[in-house]
């Protein structure tokens, strides 16, 4: 098994101190961090998404998975900057005002980071004016997670809060959380809806073009 098999095998059992280890020995072979990332890293957590969606792993399997894989992103991130790499995209990922429910949105900001995008983890309680100085910052795209029936209005009034600024054409939103639905989405104006961490994956490459 080469070292490339051995990091994305590592990361799809959640091994993180194996998946880090195989990145180290991986850099002192010269391997570019670029290939780490896209045939072991991206790749691993590719397969982790098709194996949650065929009912092969659970939310906790990915969990452990993604954790995985941020750890041994650690050691790549700064070569890839000095190289230049340019991410597929920039998220930034927030769970709406009122709401302090994390572990849903963590998820999903593991998945897109595993699958190359740059994210900006704005937290949970998130205010409009913090998603719309995200979206006058660069963000490609905004993602909003809400937990609570009673915390869902905060997307409307954060889409508005965006067209108010004059951004909402810059940026693609896309929303999730247990209570939320396609349906929802469509009555506030999102771009999208995703009922998953692996769907949401999919749902931000179509958003950007890049799927």
């Amino acid at each position: 098994m080469s070292i490339l098999q051995e990091i994305r095998a590592s990361v799809i059992k959640g091994d993180a101190a194996g998946a880090t280890a195989g990145v180290h020995k991986a850099l002192e072979q010269n391997i570019p961090a670029l290939t780490i990332l896209n045939e072991a890293l991206i790749s691993a957590m590719t397969e982790v998404g098709e194996k949650f969606e065929a009912g092969e792993f659970y939310i906790p399997e990915m969990l452990i998975a993604a954790r995985a894989m941020q750890n041994a992103l650690q050691p790549l991130k700064p070569l890839l900057v000095e190289s230049g790499a340019e991410p597929l995209g920039r998220v930034a990922i927030g769970t709406v005002q009122g709401d302090l429910h994390d572990i849903g949105k963590n998820l999903v900001a593991m998945m897109l980071e595993g699958a190359g995008f740059e994210i900006r983890d704005l937290g949970t309680n998130t205010a409009p004016a913090t998603f719309v100085k995200a979206a006058q910052d660069g963000a490609d795209i905004i993602a909003m997670s809400a937990l609570l029936t009673t915390t869902m209005p905060a997307m409307k009034t954060t889409i508005e809060a965006l067209q108010a600024a004059g951004v909402r054409d810059r940026v693609k939103v896309m929303i999730g959380g247990a209570p939320v639905t396609q349906s929802y989405a469509d009555q506030i104006g999102a771009d999208g809806y995703s009922g998953d961490a692996s769907s949401a994956v999919r749902l931000a490459k179509r958003l950007i073009g890049v799927a």
